[in-house]
C-alpha cells in the first residue's frame, strides 16, 4: 500500500463532524503524541517486563499516521508527495555526509564552466596569510605566488575577535559550492565579463554583498558556538536563511548540506589560521576541500 491509497482509505473512517474537521485531527497528533509517550514511559518503568511495548508503539504510530493522514486530506494536500517532499528536504540537508556522491559533486560545482578559461576560478589554489602591525593596528595580508591579493583587512571592531581573516571563509565557499564573487573579485580578473549579464548579477555588487553579509550572519552565530570548535551540525533556520539570501544567484542549485559543509570547514581552517596568526590555505574545487598548512616561513 503506497501513501496515496493509504490517504484515500482513511479519509472513508473519518467520523469527524464538519464543524470540527480541522481542529480535532489536529488535537488528535498531540494526544496520540503523549500517548505514545506514555508507552514509552511504561517500557523504562517495566523494561522486558513490558511484553505489549512493540504491538503499543505500532498501534500508537498507526493512530499518528491516520491523523496525518486525515489533517493532509482537510487541507487538501497529498500525503505521498508530501513524503516525497520530506525525504528530498532531508537529502538536501544531510546529503553531503554520505560517503558515496556520484554526478556533479564528486567533482565540485563548476558554475563558470561554459567561459573562457581566464573568466574561470582556478580550480586549485594556495593563499598565504600574514599578520602584520601597521598604523597602530593589526592586519592580514593575503598572498598568491608572493602577489598581495585584496585589501589588508582588519577586524573592523572594537575587540580582537579574528574577523581580519574572514577571508579564508570565501576561500571555502569557492572550494566547496564553487561559488564566490568576492574570490573572483580577489582573483584580478576572474569576473565572468564575457556576459554581461551574468558579470553584473551572479560577479557584481549586490551579489558581493550578499556574500559578505552570509560571513557576517554566520561569525556572530558562531561566535556564540565557540566558533563551531566541535560543532558539526548547524542550525536549520540559519541554514534555510542564507538559502533565501541567495535565491536568485546560481548558488542557489547548492544544497543546505552544502552549505553546511562549506561553513564548518571554513571554520576549520580559519580557527588555525586565527591561532597561529597567519598559515597557508590550500584551495581545491574539484575535492571540494579547504586545508591548513603552516607557513615554514614569513611571507
Amino acid at each position: 500500500m503506497n501513501f496515496r491509497e493509504y490517504q484515500e482509505q482513511a479519509l472513508k473512517t473519518d467520523q469527524i463532524p464538519d464543524e470540527n474537521k480541522v481542529i480535532v485531527p489536529l488535537l488528535g497528533l498531540v494526544g496520540e503524541a503523549g500517548t505514545l509517550l506514555t508507552e514509552y514511559k511504561k517500557f523504562l518503568r517495566d523494561g522486558d517486563a513490558h511484553k505489549l511495548f512493540k504491538d503499543g508503539i505500532a498501534e500508537e504510530l498507526g493512530d499518528l499516521l491516520w491523523y496525518i493522514a486525515n489533517v493532509a486530506s482537510k487541507f487538501e494536500l497529498d500525503l505521498e508527495e508530501i513524503a516525497e517532499g520530506n525525504l528530498k528536504k532531508c537529502l538536501d540537508r544531510w546529503g553531503w555526509r554520505n560517503s558515496v556522491q556520484t554526478g556533479v559533486k564528486a567533482i565540485g560545482y563548476m558554475f563558470d564552466r561554459d567561459f573562457p578559461e581566464h573568466e574561470r576560478l582556478p580550480r586549485q589554489f594556495v593563499v598565504e596569510i600574514a599578520e602584520v602591525s601597521q598604523d597602530s593596528s593589526v592586519k592580514m595580508k593575503a598572498f598568491i605566488d608572493g602577489k598581495k591579493i585584496g585589501d589588508d583587512l582588519t577586524d573592523n571592531s572594537y575587540l580582537s575577535d579574528g574577523y581580519r581573516f574572514h577571508d579564508v571563509f570565501h576561500l571555502s565557499y569557492a572550494a566547496v559550492l564553487g561559488w564566490s564573487p568576492v574570490v573572483r573579485q580577489l582573483l584580478g580578473s576572474r569576473k565572468r565579463k564575457s556576459n554581461p549579464k551574468v558579470d553584473e548579477v551572479e560577479d557584481g555588487g549586490r551579489a558581493k554583498a550578499i556574500e559578505e553579509g552570509i560571513s557576517a550572519l554566520i561569525f556572530s552565530y558562531a561566535k556564540d558556538h565557540s566558533f563551531l570548535e566541535g560543532v558539526s551540525t548547524l542550525d536549520y533556520q540559519l541554514l534555510r536563511t542564507i538559502k533565501n539570501m541567495t535565491s536568485y544567484l546560481e548558488v542557489a542549485q547548492c544544497s543546505l548540506g552544502d552549505w553546511e559543509k562549506a561553513i564548518l570547514i571554513g571554520y576549520e581552517v580559519w580557527r588555525q589560521v586565527d591561532k597561529n596568526r597567519g598559515g597557508t590555505v590550500v584551495v581545491d574545487l574539484d575535492a571540494r576541500s579547504l586545508t591548513y598548512q603552516v607557513s615554514c616561513c614569513p611571507t
